[in-house]
Protein backbone atom coordinates (compact mmCIF):
# COMPACT_ATOMS: atom_id res chain seq x y z
CA UNK A 1 0.00 0.00 0.00
CA UNK A 2 1.00 3.74 -0.42
CA UNK A 3 0.35 5.45 2.56
CA UNK A 4 0.67 9.39 2.38
CA UNK A 5 0.13 11.35 5.45
CA UNK A 6 1.41 14.29 7.15
CA UNK A 7 1.14 13.40 10.72
CA UNK A 8 3.85 14.47 13.30
CA UNK A 9 5.38 15.96 16.26
CA UNK A 10 3.83 19.55 15.79
CA UNK A 11 1.54 21.68 16.62
CA UNK A 12 -1.48 19.82 15.23
CA UNK A 13 0.16 16.65 16.32
CA UNK A 14 -3.12 14.36 15.63
CA UNK A 15 -5.40 16.74 17.19
CA UNK A 16 -8.85 17.24 15.77
CA UNK A 17 -10.40 20.66 15.02
CA UNK A 18 -11.91 21.13 18.14
CA UNK A 19 -8.14 19.50 20.04
CA UNK A 20 -6.78 22.61 17.85
CA UNK A 21 -9.17 25.52 18.64
CA UNK A 22 -8.77 24.36 22.47
CA UNK A 23 -4.97 24.76 21.88
CA UNK A 24 -5.48 28.23 20.57
CA UNK A 25 -7.80 29.82 22.38
CA UNK A 26 -5.40 28.74 26.04
CA UNK A 27 -2.90 30.39 24.04
CA UNK A 28 -0.55 27.14 23.95
CA UNK A 29 -0.37 27.95 20.28
CA UNK A 30 -1.04 30.83 17.82
CA UNK A 31 -3.44 30.52 14.67
CA UNK A 32 -0.49 31.59 12.95
CA UNK A 33 1.42 28.38 14.48
CA UNK A 34 -1.51 26.54 13.43
CA UNK A 35 -1.63 27.76 10.32
CA UNK A 36 2.32 27.08 9.58
CA UNK A 37 2.08 23.63 10.25
CA UNK A 38 -1.16 22.93 7.99
CA UNK A 39 0.62 24.85 4.95
CA UNK A 40 4.41 22.37 6.12
CA UNK A 41 1.81 19.20 6.09
CA UNK A 42 0.20 20.67 2.93
CA UNK A 43 3.70 20.72 1.03
CA UNK A 44 4.72 17.69 2.44
CA UNK A 45 1.42 15.36 0.69
CA UNK A 46 0.18 17.67 -2.38
CA UNK A 47 2.61 16.38 -4.78
CA UNK A 48 1.07 12.87 -3.89
CA UNK A 49 -2.34 13.90 -3.64
CA UNK A 50 -3.18 16.83 -5.84
CA UNK A 51 -6.17 17.79 -3.37
CA UNK A 52 -6.11 21.58 -3.43
CA UNK A 53 -7.61 23.34 -6.29
CA UNK A 54 -6.71 26.89 -5.19
CA UNK A 55 -3.74 27.62 -2.76
CA UNK A 56 -4.91 31.05 -0.79
CA UNK A 57 -1.65 30.77 1.75
CA UNK A 58 -1.10 34.21 1.94
CA UNK A 59 -4.51 35.79 2.21
CA UNK A 60 -4.63 33.52 5.37
CA UNK A 61 -1.18 34.34 6.87
CA UNK A 62 -2.29 37.94 6.48
CA UNK A 63 -5.36 37.08 8.69
CA UNK A 64 -3.46 35.55 11.64
CA UNK A 65 -2.73 39.12 11.89
CA UNK A 66 -6.41 39.91 13.35
CA UNK A 67 -8.63 37.92 15.54
CA UNK A 68 -11.03 35.12 14.93
CA UNK A 69 -14.66 34.28 16.37
CA UNK A 70 -16.02 31.10 16.77
CA UNK A 71 -15.92 27.52 18.15
CA UNK A 72 -13.08 26.89 15.66
CA UNK A 73 -10.83 30.45 16.18
CA UNK A 74 -8.22 29.84 14.02
CA UNK A 75 -8.37 26.73 13.04
CA UNK A 76 -6.99 25.84 9.65
CA UNK A 77 -9.52 24.47 6.90
CA UNK A 78 -10.70 24.68 3.14
CA UNK A 79 -14.17 25.36 1.42
CA UNK A 80 -14.84 22.96 -1.46
CA UNK A 81 -14.25 24.52 -5.02
CA UNK A 82 -17.63 24.65 -5.57
CA UNK A 83 -18.63 27.21 -3.24
CA UNK A 84 -17.92 30.67 -4.04
CA UNK A 85 -15.42 32.32 -1.81
CA UNK A 86 -14.52 36.26 -2.31
CA UNK A 87 -11.10 36.31 -4.03
CA UNK A 88 -10.85 32.84 -5.20
CA UNK A 89 -12.11 31.63 -8.82
CA UNK A 90 -14.93 28.74 -8.32
CA UNK A 91 -13.81 26.50 -10.59
CA UNK A 92 -16.06 23.66 -10.41
CA UNK A 93 -13.18 21.13 -11.32
CA UNK A 94 -13.49 22.17 -14.98
CA UNK A 95 -11.85 23.80 -17.50
CA UNK A 96 -14.92 25.27 -18.55
CA UNK A 97 -15.70 27.67 -15.90
CA UNK A 98 -12.37 29.94 -16.48
CA UNK A 99 -10.76 31.59 -13.91
CA UNK A 100 -12.59 34.46 -12.48
CA UNK A 101 -12.27 35.24 -8.73
CA UNK A 102 -15.70 35.62 -6.91
CA UNK A 103 -16.53 38.93 -6.15
CA UNK A 104 -18.38 37.79 -3.09
CA UNK A 105 -18.99 35.18 -0.61
CA UNK A 106 -22.27 32.33 -0.82
CA UNK A 107 -24.24 32.31 2.24
CA UNK A 108 -22.31 28.70 3.34
CA UNK A 109 -19.27 30.51 2.76
CA UNK A 110 -20.03 33.47 5.33
CA UNK A 111 -21.68 30.74 7.88
CA UNK A 112 -18.08 28.88 7.02
CA UNK A 113 -15.92 31.55 8.32
CA UNK A 114 -18.30 32.61 10.88
CA UNK A 115 -17.17 29.05 12.93
CA UNK A 116 -14.10 30.48 13.04
CA UNK A 117 -11.94 29.04 10.27
CA UNK A 118 -9.18 30.06 8.65
CA UNK A 119 -9.03 29.41 4.95
CA UNK A 120 -5.94 27.88 3.44
CA UNK A 121 -7.56 27.77 -0.62
CA UNK A 122 -10.32 25.63 -1.90
CA UNK A 123 -10.28 21.33 -2.86
CA UNK A 124 -10.68 19.38 -5.20
CA UNK A 125 -14.13 18.10 -6.63
CA UNK A 126 -14.59 16.06 -9.92
CA UNK A 127 -16.23 18.47 -12.88
CA UNK A 128 -19.53 19.93 -11.23
CA UNK A 129 -19.79 17.62 -8.79
CA UNK A 130 -21.64 15.33 -10.86
CA UNK A 131 -19.75 11.89 -9.79
CA UNK A 132 -18.19 10.04 -7.19
CA UNK A 133 -14.54 10.22 -7.86
CA UNK A 134 -12.42 12.94 -7.98
CA UNK A 135 -10.85 12.54 -11.43
CA UNK A 136 -10.54 14.41 -14.27
CA UNK A 137 -10.34 14.51 -18.07
CA UNK A 138 -7.46 17.36 -17.85
CA UNK A 139 -4.90 16.93 -15.40
CA UNK A 140 -4.46 14.27 -12.69
CA UNK A 141 -6.88 13.32 -10.20
CA UNK A 142 -6.94 13.92 -6.40
CA UNK A 143 -5.54 10.29 -4.34
CA UNK A 144 -6.63 8.32 -1.63
CA UNK A 145 -4.43 9.22 1.31
CA UNK A 146 -4.60 5.12 2.44
CA UNK A 147 -3.29 4.01 -0.52
CA UNK A 148 -2.64 6.32 -4.17
CA UNK A 149 -3.71 3.74 -6.58
CA UNK A 150 -7.41 4.53 -5.36
CA UNK A 151 -9.75 7.02 -5.40
CA UNK A 152 -10.20 9.30 -2.75
CA UNK A 153 -14.07 9.54 -3.61
CA UNK A 154 -16.00 12.25 -4.53
CA UNK A 155 -17.64 15.15 -5.19
CA UNK A 156 -15.69 16.13 -1.97
CA UNK A 157 -12.67 14.02 -2.72
CA UNK A 158 -10.03 17.05 -1.60
CA UNK A 159 -11.37 17.85 1.57
CA UNK A 160 -11.49 14.07 2.36
CA UNK A 161 -8.01 13.64 1.33
CA UNK A 162 -6.88 16.89 2.85
CA UNK A 163 -8.29 15.54 6.23
CA UNK A 164 -7.55 12.10 6.38
CA UNK A 165 -3.88 12.87 5.46
CA UNK A 166 -3.71 14.97 8.25
CA UNK A 167 -3.24 18.11 6.73
CA UNK A 168 -6.22 19.74 8.12
CA UNK A 169 -8.71 18.34 10.73
CA UNK A 170 -12.00 19.30 9.30
CA UNK A 171 -13.03 20.94 5.89
CA UNK A 172 -15.84 21.38 3.85
CA UNK A 173 -17.57 19.46 1.83
CA UNK A 174 -21.34 19.57 0.17
CA UNK A 175 -23.51 16.13 -0.56
CA UNK A 176 -25.75 16.24 -3.66
CA UNK A 177 -26.10 12.60 -3.59
CA UNK A 178 -23.54 11.68 -1.45
CA UNK A 179 -20.77 13.87 -2.20
CA UNK A 180 -20.20 14.44 1.74
CA UNK A 181 -20.56 10.45 2.95
CA UNK A 182 -18.92 8.75 -0.26
CA UNK A 183 -15.43 10.53 0.16
CA UNK A 184 -15.80 9.55 3.43
CA UNK A 185 -16.23 6.60 3.32
CA UNK A 186 -13.51 6.42 0.95
CA UNK A 187 -10.68 7.71 3.24
CA UNK A 188 -12.05 6.52 6.51
CA UNK A 189 -13.89 10.24 8.05
CA UNK A 190 -17.11 10.20 9.78
CA UNK A 191 -19.38 12.85 7.16
CA UNK A 192 -22.88 14.31 8.11
CA UNK A 193 -24.77 15.53 5.46
CA UNK A 194 -27.59 17.52 7.32
CA UNK A 195 -31.21 17.76 6.86
CA UNK A 196 -32.36 20.39 3.97
CA UNK A 197 -32.40 23.66 4.98
CA UNK A 198 -30.14 23.02 8.21
CA UNK A 199 -27.55 25.32 7.08
CA UNK A 200 -27.22 27.84 4.45
CA UNK A 201 -28.29 26.19 0.86
CA UNK A 202 -25.83 25.88 -2.03
CA UNK A 203 -26.63 28.41 -4.91
CA UNK A 204 -25.95 25.74 -7.36
CA UNK A 205 -29.48 24.15 -5.65
CA UNK A 206 -31.72 26.69 -4.72
CA UNK A 207 -33.49 27.04 -8.02
CA UNK A 208 -34.12 23.59 -8.72
CA UNK A 209 -37.03 21.64 -8.09
CA UNK A 210 -35.45 19.39 -5.51
CA UNK A 211 -32.89 20.87 -3.67
CA UNK A 212 -30.56 17.90 -3.66
CA UNK A 213 -27.80 19.81 -1.90
CA UNK A 214 -26.57 20.22 1.96
CA UNK A 215 -23.44 22.14 3.22
CA UNK A 216 -21.13 20.30 5.84
CA UNK A 217 -18.25 18.98 7.16
CA UNK A 218 -15.59 16.20 6.42
CA UNK A 219 -14.36 15.40 10.18
CA UNK A 220 -12.10 12.94 11.81
CA UNK A 221 -14.18 12.77 14.68
CA UNK A 222 -17.80 13.05 15.67
CA UNK A 223 -17.54 15.61 17.70
CA UNK A 224 -16.65 17.70 15.17
CA UNK A 225 -19.64 17.64 12.99
CA UNK A 226 -21.18 17.78 16.28
CA UNK A 227 -19.80 20.85 17.46
CA UNK A 228 -19.96 22.61 13.49
CA UNK A 229 -23.58 22.22 13.71
CA UNK A 230 -23.94 23.31 16.72
CA UNK A 231 -22.55 26.50 16.08
CA UNK A 232 -23.97 27.15 12.48
CA UNK A 233 -27.58 26.26 14.41
CA UNK A 234 -27.13 28.65 16.86
CA UNK A 235 -25.95 31.39 13.89
CA UNK A 236 -29.12 30.01 11.70
CA UNK A 237 -32.89 30.06 12.19
CA UNK A 238 -33.41 26.58 10.49
CA UNK A 239 -37.28 27.03 10.13
CA UNK A 240 -39.55 24.44 11.13
CA UNK A 241 -36.41 22.26 11.61
CA UNK A 242 -36.41 20.73 15.53
CA UNK A 243 -33.08 22.13 16.84
CA UNK A 244 -30.31 19.78 17.42
CA UNK A 245 -28.12 21.44 19.85
CA UNK A 246 -24.87 20.79 21.43
CA UNK A 247 -24.55 16.85 21.50
CA UNK A 248 -21.61 15.72 22.94
CA UNK A 249 -22.03 12.32 23.69
CA UNK A 250 -23.69 8.95 23.18
CA UNK A 251 -27.85 8.77 24.26
CA UNK A 252 -29.42 6.85 26.72
CA UNK A 253 -32.75 5.74 24.27
CA UNK A 254 -32.11 2.47 22.79
CA UNK A 255 -33.18 2.68 18.98
CA UNK A 256 -35.54 0.72 16.76
CA UNK A 257 -32.82 0.38 13.71
CA UNK A 258 -33.83 -0.89 10.16
CA UNK A 259 -31.21 -2.96 7.97
CA UNK A 260 -30.92 -2.17 4.66
CA UNK A 261 -28.69 -4.81 3.22
CA UNK A 262 -29.26 -5.23 -0.52
CA UNK A 263 -28.82 -2.43 -3.39
CA UNK A 264 -31.65 -1.00 -5.18
CA UNK A 265 -29.63 -2.43 -8.19
CA UNK A 266 -30.32 -5.81 -6.60
CA UNK A 267 -26.38 -6.70 -6.88
CA UNK A 268 -24.51 -8.13 -4.20
CA UNK A 269 -22.72 -6.30 -1.87
CA UNK A 270 -18.58 -7.19 -2.41
CA UNK A 271 -17.12 -9.12 0.76
CA UNK A 272 -15.63 -6.32 2.92
CA UNK A 273 -18.64 -4.19 3.29
CA UNK A 274 -21.36 -7.11 4.15
CA UNK A 275 -18.93 -8.24 6.60
CA UNK A 276 -18.81 -4.55 8.32
CA UNK A 277 -22.25 -4.41 8.09
CA UNK A 278 -22.83 -7.30 9.53
CA UNK A 279 -20.58 -6.52 12.50
CA UNK A 280 -22.13 -3.35 12.81
CA UNK A 281 -25.80 -4.58 13.35
CA UNK A 282 -24.80 -7.42 15.95
CA UNK A 283 -22.70 -4.85 17.96
CA UNK A 284 -25.90 -2.52 18.27
CA UNK A 285 -28.10 -5.28 19.38
CA UNK A 286 -25.38 -5.93 21.78
CA UNK A 287 -25.86 -2.69 23.30
CA UNK A 288 -29.52 -2.98 23.48
CA UNK A 289 -31.00 -1.01 20.35
CA UNK A 290 -33.65 -3.56 18.37
CA UNK A 291 -32.77 -4.36 14.93
CA UNK A 292 -35.11 -5.58 11.98
CA UNK A 293 -33.96 -6.44 8.46
CA UNK A 294 -36.45 -5.02 5.72
CA UNK A 295 -36.69 -4.98 2.32
CA UNK A 296 -35.63 -1.18 0.59
CA UNK A 297 -38.87 1.11 0.97
CA UNK A 298 -38.40 2.05 -2.82
CA UNK A 299 -38.21 0.25 -5.79
CA UNK A 300 -35.78 0.12 -8.97
CA UNK A 301 -37.52 3.02 -10.82
CA UNK A 302 -35.97 5.43 -8.23
CA UNK A 303 -32.96 4.78 -9.91
CA UNK A 304 -33.68 5.83 -13.17
CA UNK A 305 -35.72 8.67 -11.48
CA UNK A 306 -32.86 10.32 -9.97
CA UNK A 307 -30.39 9.40 -12.95
CA UNK A 308 -32.43 11.94 -14.92
CA UNK A 309 -32.50 14.56 -12.33
CA UNK A 310 -29.30 14.29 -12.24
CA UNK A 311 -28.82 14.34 -15.90
CA UNK A 312 -30.76 17.21 -15.62
CA UNK A 313 -28.51 19.16 -13.88
CA UNK A 314 -25.70 18.52 -16.80
CA UNK A 315 -28.07 19.80 -19.10
CA UNK A 316 -28.22 22.61 -17.41
CA UNK A 317 -24.87 23.59 -16.84
CA UNK A 318 -23.93 22.12 -20.80
CA UNK A 319 -26.80 24.11 -22.65
CA UNK A 320 -27.20 27.55 -19.70
CA UNK A 321 -23.62 27.60 -18.10
CA UNK A 322 -23.37 31.08 -19.35
CA UNK A 323 -26.36 31.95 -16.63
CA UNK A 324 -25.71 29.14 -14.32
CA UNK A 325 -21.69 28.95 -14.07
CA UNK A 326 -21.33 32.66 -14.49
CA UNK A 327 -18.61 34.62 -16.47
CA UNK A 328 -15.93 33.07 -18.46
CA UNK A 329 -18.22 29.63 -19.21
CA UNK A 330 -16.68 27.88 -22.46
CA UNK A 331 -19.41 24.88 -22.83
CA UNK A 332 -16.63 23.75 -25.44
CA UNK A 333 -13.94 22.63 -22.48
CA UNK A 334 -16.62 20.57 -20.33
CA UNK A 335 -15.48 17.43 -19.97
CA UNK A 336 -16.73 13.87 -21.57
CA UNK A 337 -19.02 12.82 -18.97
CA UNK A 338 -20.18 16.18 -18.48
CA UNK A 339 -21.24 16.32 -22.43
CA UNK A 340 -22.40 12.12 -22.14
CA UNK A 341 -24.63 13.25 -18.92
CA UNK A 342 -26.09 15.91 -20.60
CA UNK A 343 -26.75 14.30 -23.83
CA UNK A 344 -28.40 11.50 -22.03
CA UNK A 345 -31.11 14.11 -20.34
CA UNK A 346 -31.64 15.57 -23.99
CA UNK A 347 -32.89 12.12 -25.23
CA UNK A 348 -35.22 11.33 -22.33
CA UNK A 349 -36.33 15.09 -21.35
CA UNK A 350 -39.62 13.99 -21.48
CA UNK A 351 -39.85 11.69 -18.90
CA UNK A 352 -38.88 14.42 -16.48
CA UNK A 353 -42.31 15.09 -15.43
CA UNK A 354 -43.11 11.56 -14.45
CA UNK A 355 -39.62 11.11 -12.50
CA UNK A 356 -40.24 14.40 -10.67
CA UNK A 357 -43.76 12.90 -9.10
CA UNK A 358 -42.07 9.42 -8.97
CA UNK A 359 -39.19 11.37 -6.30
CA UNK A 360 -41.23 12.76 -4.33
CA UNK A 361 -43.62 9.55 -3.58
CA UNK A 362 -39.85 8.27 -2.80
CA UNK A 363 -39.59 10.60 -0.47
CA UNK A 364 -43.04 9.89 1.63
CA UNK A 365 -42.05 6.31 1.20
CA UNK A 366 -38.64 6.72 3.04
CA UNK A 367 -40.26 9.30 5.90
CA UNK A 368 -43.25 6.62 6.29
CA UNK A 369 -40.35 4.27 7.36
CA UNK A 370 -38.57 6.79 9.69
CA UNK A 371 -42.36 6.64 11.72
CA UNK A 372 -41.31 2.90 12.20
CA UNK A 373 -37.80 2.88 12.79
CA UNK A 374 -35.56 5.69 14.85
CA UNK A 375 -32.82 5.13 12.36
CA UNK A 376 -31.76 3.09 8.94
CA UNK A 377 -28.20 1.29 8.72
CA UNK A 378 -27.03 0.33 5.47
CA UNK A 379 -23.58 0.28 4.09
CA UNK A 380 -22.77 4.00 2.44
CA UNK A 381 -21.70 2.27 -0.81
CA UNK A 382 -22.02 -1.36 -2.30
CA UNK A 383 -18.38 -1.74 -2.59
CA UNK A 384 -15.15 -0.62 -0.98
CA UNK A 385 -13.35 2.54 -3.08
CA UNK A 386 -12.03 1.85 -6.13
CA UNK A 387 -8.94 2.31 -8.09
CA UNK A 388 -8.45 5.32 -9.92
CA UNK A 389 -9.52 4.86 -13.43
CA UNK A 390 -12.54 2.81 -12.49
CA UNK A 391 -14.82 5.96 -13.23
CA UNK A 392 -12.86 7.65 -15.65
CA UNK A 393 -14.63 10.54 -16.72
CA UNK A 394 -12.68 9.89 -20.28
CA UNK A 395 -14.12 6.39 -20.70
CA UNK A 396 -17.25 4.82 -21.67
CA UNK A 397 -20.11 6.45 -20.42
CA UNK A 398 -22.44 3.90 -20.67
CA UNK A 399 -19.67 1.77 -19.15
CA UNK A 400 -18.72 4.48 -16.24
CA UNK A 401 -22.16 5.60 -15.69
CA UNK A 402 -23.51 1.61 -14.85
CA UNK A 403 -20.73 1.38 -12.19
CA UNK A 404 -21.46 4.45 -10.62
CA UNK A 405 -25.04 3.48 -10.30
CA UNK A 406 -23.68 0.05 -8.65
CA UNK A 407 -21.49 1.89 -6.71
CA UNK A 408 -23.57 4.27 -5.41
CA UNK A 409 -26.31 2.98 -3.95
CA UNK A 410 -27.17 3.87 -1.00
CA UNK A 411 -26.72 7.27 -0.34
CA UNK A 412 -29.04 9.54 -3.25
CA UNK A 413 -32.42 8.53 -0.87
CA UNK A 414 -31.19 11.24 1.55
CA UNK A 415 -30.76 13.90 -1.08
CA UNK A 416 -33.96 13.53 -2.91
CA UNK A 417 -35.91 13.35 0.74
CA UNK A 418 -33.69 16.25 2.26
CA UNK A 419 -33.21 13.67 5.68
CA UNK A 420 -29.93 13.76 7.38
CA UNK A 421 -27.61 10.71 7.38
CA UNK A 422 -24.01 9.97 8.67
CA UNK A 423 -21.34 8.15 7.27
CA UNK A 424 -18.73 6.63 9.85
CA UNK A 425 -16.10 4.10 9.54
CA UNK A 426 -16.29 0.72 10.64
CA UNK A 427 -13.64 -1.74 9.42
CA UNK A 428 -11.19 -2.62 6.09
CA UNK A 429 -10.19 -4.81 3.54
CA UNK A 430 -7.88 -6.97 3.68
CA UNK A 431 -5.48 -4.81 2.33
CA UNK A 432 -6.59 -2.05 4.74
CA UNK A 433 -8.79 0.47 3.14
CA UNK A 434 -11.63 2.02 4.87
CA UNK A 435 -14.74 0.08 4.85
CA UNK A 436 -17.76 2.29 6.40
CA UNK A 437 -21.72 1.93 7.74
CA UNK A 438 -24.69 4.60 7.08
CA UNK A 439 -26.79 5.71 9.67
CA UNK A 440 -29.73 7.79 8.33
CA UNK A 441 -33.21 9.25 9.74
CA UNK A 442 -36.37 11.34 9.52
CA UNK A 443 -35.86 15.71 8.67
CA UNK A 444 -34.59 17.25 11.74
CA UNK A 445 -33.21 14.16 13.46
CA UNK A 446 -29.16 15.06 13.33
CA UNK A 447 -29.46 14.42 17.10
CA UNK A 448 -30.59 10.89 17.13
CA UNK A 449 -27.51 10.27 14.33
CA UNK A 450 -24.64 11.96 16.28
CA UNK A 451 -25.31 10.42 19.43
CA UNK A 452 -25.66 6.99 18.13
CA UNK A 453 -22.34 7.80 15.97
CA UNK A 454 -20.72 8.70 19.42
CA UNK A 455 -21.70 5.60 20.94
CA UNK A 456 -20.04 3.38 17.66
CA UNK A 457 -17.08 5.75 17.71
CA UNK A 458 -16.76 4.74 21.66
CA UNK A 459 -17.13 0.96 21.07
CA UNK A 460 -15.20 0.83 17.95
CA UNK A 461 -12.25 3.94 17.77
CA UNK A 462 -11.60 5.42 13.69
CA UNK A 463 -9.17 3.49 12.47
CA UNK A 464 -6.05 6.22 12.21
CA UNK A 465 -4.04 6.42 9.01
CA UNK A 466 -0.94 7.06 10.47
CA UNK A 467 -1.10 3.84 12.60
CA UNK A 468 -1.93 1.73 9.75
Amino acid sequence: MKHVHAFGDDVLGDLDALGVAERIATGAVSAAEALDAALARLDRVEPQLSALAVDDRERARARTDGEFHGVFAGVPSAIKNNTAFAGLPTRNGSAATGDVPAASDEQFSREFVGAGFNVIGATTTPAFGLTATTEFADRGPTRNPWDTDFSSGGSSGGAAALVASGVLPIAHGNDGGGSIRIPAAACGLFGLKPSRGRTAPAAMGEKLPIDLISNGVLTRSVRDSAAFLADVESRRDSGSLPPVGSVEGPGSRRLRVALVNTPITGRLLDAPTDTALNDAAEMLESMGHRVETIPLPVDRSFVDDFSDYWAMMAFGIDRFGGKTVGAGFDRSQLDPFTQALSARFFRHFYRLPFALRRLNKATAAFRDLCERFDVVLSPTLAHTTPKIGYLSPTDDFDEVFDKLIGYVSFTPANNVSGTPAVTLPFGSTPDGLPVAIHFSADVGAERTLLELSYEVEAARPFARIQDA
